[in-house]
């Protein structure tokens, strides 16, 4: 349903034109800081860049209640956040006859007349919101196991980054661009990709690329509670994803043993590997190199071109003309999304795995 996780779980509520939407976060250990500046850091990087993003801006101020002195105390963590700036009217067309590539048809066929059309309901990217905010809210929680999580947009239509990059070059330099790139050279060709399907009516997808770096060897629930599998359902409850690679992704299918298997060496003291084709998981546990995936998002399907459709009064074919406010890429707003469905989900398994914290 709309709850996530074993021992933190994180339900969601609300809809994309409510009052409010948010969270509720419960199993939070008690007794850690929560720096809620960052959660507005965190939240900044899901808002859309000026020039190439949606009109639609809200203020996203969480407030959050369950922490004493901004520090938890085991008790449930309620985040809310209120919905501001919205247009019902854009919407009332959809009704009858479903955006293509949207959840509108199945959404129907699911919750008859009931499903709230407005701005994609429940299954609007403005259910991400709360995703972020909570995943900001864990992020000190599990850097206090030497954990850090951070991504970059590796990809948008036909631009593509082939470089490799640093887990701390990932941290740092991706949050310095609105389009998530990791040089000005990459932000300025991405950006242009994004303006030229905008000029044409039209949209484009994107890739992202997530790294966790200090992860524990051995974490993971094998056998159905996978720290792949894991990640990988928490990952597609992203709206737009549409697929998932770790490491080498399907490349591994062209290869050899002799070329995909991770060498081991012992570097100051510990086990490495030399490469990370595995993306740090093996049998569905971290092999403690850095968790390293990448995550397909489709490009937006609300678009100024007109698509064909049906209408499901009349059941007989029809035209759409999609209005309202919409983001000719999801990718750059995403990647922050996917960071935060990694920290939930590794700071779920950090507990259930029983590890303690370094600080």
């Amino acid at each position: 349903m709309n709850t996530i996780g074993h021992t933190i779980k994180l339900t969601l509520f609300g809809a994309s034109h409510d009052d409010f939407i948010g969270c509720v976060l419960d199993g939070v250990p008690a007794g850690y800081f929560v720096d809620e500046k960052n959660i507005e850091a965190d939240l900044a990087l899901r808002k859309p860049a000026r020039g190439i993003g949606t009109s639609r801006t809200e203020d996203d101020i969480p407030a959050v209640s369950g922490l004493r002195n901004g520090v938890t105390t085991g008790a449930p963590i309620v985040i809310t956040i209120a919905n501001n700036n919205i247009n019902d009217a854009d919407y009332e067309a959809m009704r009858r006859v479903p955006r293509p590539g949207h959840a509108d048809y199945p959404a129907y066929c699911k919750y008859g007349s009931s499903h709230d059309i407005r701005g994609g309901g429940m299954f609007s990217g403005r259910m991400t919101t709360p995703l972020v905010a909570a995943g900001s809210l864990l992020r000190d929680f599990v850097g206090m196991f030497g954990i850090s999580v951070g991504s970059y947009v590796s990809r948008i239509g036909r631009i593509e980054d082939n470089n490799s990059y640093l887990p701390s070059e990932i941290m740092k330099i991706s949050r310095t661009n609105p389009i998530r790139a990791m040089s000005q050279e990459m932000e300025m060709q991405m950006k242009a990709e994004i303006l030229a399907a905008k000029s044409d009516g039209d949209s484009v997808g994107g890739l992202v690329r997530c790294v966790a770096a200090g992860l524990f060897p051995g974490l993971g629930e094998p056998f159905f509670d996978t720290l792949d599998g894991e990640i990988s359902k928490a990952v597609f409850a992203i709206p737009g994803v549409k697929g998932i690679s770790f490491g080498a992704g399907f490349k591994v299918a062209s290869l050899r043993g002799s070329e995909n298997n991770d060498s081991y060496r012992i570097e100051h003291g510990s086990v490495e590997t030399v490469t990370n084709n595995a993306g740090g998981v093996l049998g569905g546990m971290s092999d403690g190199a850095a968790l390293d995936f990448s995550v397909a998002f489709k490009p937006t399907p609300s678009i100024a071109k007109q698509q064909n459709s049906v209408d499901l009064v009349d059941f007989a074919d029809a035209e759409l003309l999609v209005k309202g406010r919409h983001d000719p890429c999801i990718a750059t707003r995403g990647a922050i999304v996917v960071e935060a469905m990694t920290i939930l989900t590794l700071s779920d398994l950090l507990i259930r795995g029983g590890f303690k914290c370094q600080t």
